[in-house]
């Protein structure tokens, strides 16, 4: 299976059931609700070792660098494995555990399938999974590995249109 949709056009966030950036339960989210900047999407699963240990800190690096730029962010939850640890109510624990508040997603896999929608869409490869899509929507970084500190650097300069800067 090929891992991954880097230029690609970013595909829709269907069938995943959402809590708002306080923790409430909310309708589906569009990709066009996290801003018309760049957006990041963060895939984990709550019994995670890996997202814990690299994921999650640097989402949160993220977020906070990039608090003053057109920067939208989300968590999906996908639940592939152990659906008993990656329960719906896991998003808020996580969600408050990591001060963030941003919308965070579950998106369980359908009878007969083995992987949520969500991660056949963006050929994700498990968790944790991190996608970059750039204001036209098109997937400009999809991968396990990200660098917090590169990222917010490259973003900040693109937008503020100081392209020069992330050179």
């Amino acid at each position: 299976m090929i891992r991954g949709i880097a230029g690609l056009s970013a595909p829709s966030l269907d069938d995943i059931r959402w809590i708002d950036a306080d923790g409430s339960e909310r309708a589906p989210l569009a990709l066009s609700e996290l801003g018309a900047g760049f957006k990041l999407l963060f895939f984990f699963q709550h019994w995670c070792r890996g997202c814990h240990a690299h994921g999650f800190p640097t989402l949160v690096a993220l977020t906070r660098s990039l608090a003053r730029s057109p920067v939208g962010f989300a968590a999906v939850q996908t639940v592939f494995e152990r659906a008993d640890e990656n329960g719906f109510e896991r998003l808020r624990e996580n969600q408050v555990k990591y001060e963030l508040n941003i919308p965070f997603g579950h998106a369980a896999a359908t009878p007969g399938k083995h992987v949520p929608a969500v991660m056949e869409a963006y050929r994700t490869g498990g968790t944790p999974w991190f996608v970059v899509i750039a204001p036209d929507g098109a997937v400009v970084h999809d991968g396990f590995e990200l660098h917090a500190d590169i990222l917010a650097q490259t973003l900040s300069a693109l937008a503020s249109g100081d392209a020069a800067e992330t050179k």
